[in-house]
């Protein structure tokens, strides 16, 4: 299992490549390539690895996670798009969620498969999990990864903070209650890859994180 990060766009987002290298297979999650030169070094990285793009994974569908996908899908037109259905609306209205950024962005395609929690999505040999976490979006996802103990947490959960809760659909007890139920019970070396800012731990998280 390979992890490559790329900080993107105006919000500082962070896309994750996660690729089964040994047979060339690799999953994009939440493709926030905005700028002509972030889409170009993603998809450069793509095709100097020789990887072909299985889907996009969106951990939901906020403007600065999506970005990128229009281009990502047109780039790769055999990868599923994937988001829990709670999504949707997101992506039914990005374009006026963009406008009200003074941002101009491509229409994100339409979700392809809708992903509920628990379901297994495969990248090449590797496994990922959904979790479902909702609170900061309706639809919030989770990845997890059992054999490496990686989880790909999006806006859910940040290092010593979690995600907003003042965003259309969100709501700060189901966010929290959603965490300590089904994140901070995972093992304690499990490295969490968030939707923005620096990496870290559910050890680090459950003993530090002040919102616990």
């Amino acid at each position: 299992m390979n992890i490559k990060t790329f900080v993107f766009n105006h919000f500082g987002e962070n896309t994750y490549v996660v690729s089964d290298e040994s047979i060339g297979k690799c999953a994009i999650i939440d493709p926030g390539c905005f700028f002509d030169q972030e889409k170009q070094e993603l998809k450069n990285y793509i095709i100097s690895k020789n990887l072909q793009v299985e889907s996009i994974l969106f951990t939901h569908c906020h403007l600065d996670h999506a970005f990128g996908a229009r281009f990502v899908a047109q780039e790769f037109p055999q990868a599923k798009i994937c988001a829990h259905k709670n999504e949707q609306i997101f992506i039914d209205d990005a374009l006026n969620q963009s406008l009200r950024f003074g941002i101009n962005m491509e229409q994100p395609p339409q979700i392809t498969q809708y992903i509920n929690n628990g379901d297994i999505i495969y990248i090449g040999a590797i496994e990922l999990q959904a979790i479902f976490v909702p609170g900061h979006s309706p639809g919030g996802l989770c990845f997890y990864n059992v054999q490496n103990s990686v989880l790909f947490s999006g806006d859910v959960l940040f290092q010593n903070s979690v995600g907003r809760s003042d965003l259309p659909g969100g709501n700060h007890n189901v966010l929290i209650d959603g965490i300590k139920k089904h994140l901070l019970c995972l093992p304690d070396k499990t490295v969490v890859y968030c939707g923005h800012g620096g990496t870290t731990t559910i050890k680090n998280e459950r003993e530090t994180n002040p919102f616990f």
